[in-house]
């Protein structure tokens, strides 16, 4: 089972751009969630880019507890010169819930099988660099309440010996939501009761997927 993996930051698309032998390649990428975000991500690439003729795309998606999907599209092109290289790229950068595509101008020169994979493959390799990655992995949560007075200081002191604060809630006490890597219970229970003397006791509530 996979506990924590990358992926592209929220909300952004990178780009890349380049030409060979006059045929124009314009790469992109984006973080996908889900197959239907990867086929919207590729449809509106399309619809942005309408006078090209070839949108190859390829993307990789986190399951959980089974295989990641893969999926490729030569959108026209040879079968195998497109789709196939962009995706054994994007696997190889170790990224999860991504989606690549790459439009292509014909310039008037035929490139060859051997052209196309290289011009597909080194499309993505030079744009993957450019995406800026966050980790997502399965942590273990737990609440404390802290009273008012108390709350900002021991934010900061959990914070500073890198416990993740994920959510806070303000009623009669302040509730912080912390996340810890499996197994860090005891740990995080010795690292409250030096901070506190003892008065604030984690309770356990479950575990989640947390991005950082």
């Amino acid at each position: 089972m996979l506990t924590t993996y990358q992926l592209p930051a929220a909300g952004q698309t990178w780009s890349h751009e380049w030409e060979v032998k006059r045929s124009r390649f314009l790469s992109l990428a984006r973080r996908t969630p889900d197959e239907q975000a990867a086929r919207e991500f590729i449809a509106s690439v399309r619809a942005d880019y309408p006078d090209a003729r070839h949108h190859c795309s390829a993307y990789m998606l986190h399951v959980e507890n089974a295989n990641p999907i893969e999926r490729s599209s030569d959108d026209g092109e040879p079968s195998g010169t497109a789709g196939r290289p962009m995706l054994d790229v994007l696997k190889g950068s170790e990224l999860l819930d991504a989606t690549v595509v790459v439009v292509r101008w014909f310039g008037g020169i035929k490139l060859g099988a051997g052209g196309l994979v290289h011009a597909y493959s080194q499309s993505v390799g030079d744009l993957l660099p450019q995406v800026r990655r966050v980790t997502r992995a399965i942590r273990e949560l737990y609440l404390i309440e802290v009273p008012h007075a108390e709350a900002g200081r021991l934010e900061a002191d959990l914070r500073a010996r890198g416990v993740a604060i994920t959510d806070t809630d303000y009623g009669a006490a302040v509730t912080h939501t912390l996340a810890v890597e499996p197994g860090g219970r005891e740990e995080l229970e010795s690292t409250l009761a030096a901070l506190t003397a003892g008065a604030v006791v984690p309770v356990e509530a479950g575990t989640a997927w947390v991005e950082y």
